[in-house]
């Protein structure tokens, strides 16, 4: 393990800490950005197929809109023992391409997930991992100090998870966002986030439960609550975007046409 070469594509903010923290645990540390200088501890490759050349390990870290992009380049590189890792947040098809491109020349994949912020946690960052090198990558990367979970060997399968786990986070900051705004126009906005704050501290499974469930069992009533939220939002100048799909969720729970 130690003794890797790891090349890591794409030195941004996380992709720079997971590469200083590698090269700090042992392996040889190879890296390329277009943009960002490798950090110190990290090889500096002149481009990216320079960079994946005879590598062990290559994790792609940069961005879905050129993920493939960067597969297709840096596969004919690599040796048939070889692992490429996908560390992008992108939908499930994409991966699966990725891993089509990785298999054409006979290299294994890793769909992997990073499940928190990198910055402050690096290689530390607690991920999933799916695909026909799940498990060498989970081996590896937990005796580099990651939390890695295997969730199958089916490219995309850690992708698709995280997805769903994003709705929820991007979801609540979206209503964060919202709710905040609401309470600065009417002059609550401490009051406000102490309650939420209240809420989310003593948050547990019994919470989540009465979420799902109540908004079930009490949909009728509670499409009248959150027209009436909109209404309010719209009166303050505070865009509803939040309320209003809540609104058209309860009522489709409930049966209720939306007369929106």
């Amino acid at each position: 393990m130690q003794a890797a070469t790891v090349t890591v594509l794409g030195l941004g903010e996380a992709g720079s800490a997971i590469a200083r923290d590698l090269a700090a645990a042992g392996a040889r540390v190879r890296g390329f950005d277009p943009v960002q200088p490798a950090p110190e501890g990290v090889e500096a490759a002149q481009d990216a197929t320079a960079a994946a050349a005879s590598a062990d390990i290559v994790l792609s870290v940069n961005s879905s809109s050129v993920a493939l992009e960067v597969a297709e380049t840096v596969a004919p590189a690599l040796g048939r023992d070889a692992l490429f890792a996908d560390l992008n947040t992108s939908a499930p098809a994409l991966k699966r391409a990725i891993a089509e491109v990785a298999g054409a020349w006979g290299v294994r994949f890793a769909d992997v997930a990073l499940l928190r912020g990198v910055p402050g946690l690096g290689v530390g960052t607690p991920a999933l991992v799916s695909g026909t090198g799940a498990e060498e990558f989970a081996a590896t990367f937990r005796g580099f100090g990651m939390p890695v979970t295997e969730v199958g060997t089916e490219a995309g399968a850690a992708a698709a998870r995280k997805l769903a786990r994003s709705v929820f986070m991007k979801g609540l900051a979206a209503a964060l966002g919202e709710a905040l705004a609401a309470a600065e126009r009417l002059g609550c906005e401490e009051w406000l986030r102490t309650d939420i704050e209240s809420t989310m501290i003593d948050a547990d499974g019994r919470l989540l439960d009465r979420l799902v469930k109540g908004s079930r069992m009490h949909a009728v009533r509670r499409v009248e609550e959150m027209s009436s939220a909109v209404a309010m939002l719209e009166e303050l100048g505070v865009e509803p975007r939040i309320a209003a799909a809540s609104e058209a969720w309860l009522r489709s729970l409930a049966g209720i046409e939306v007369s929106r």
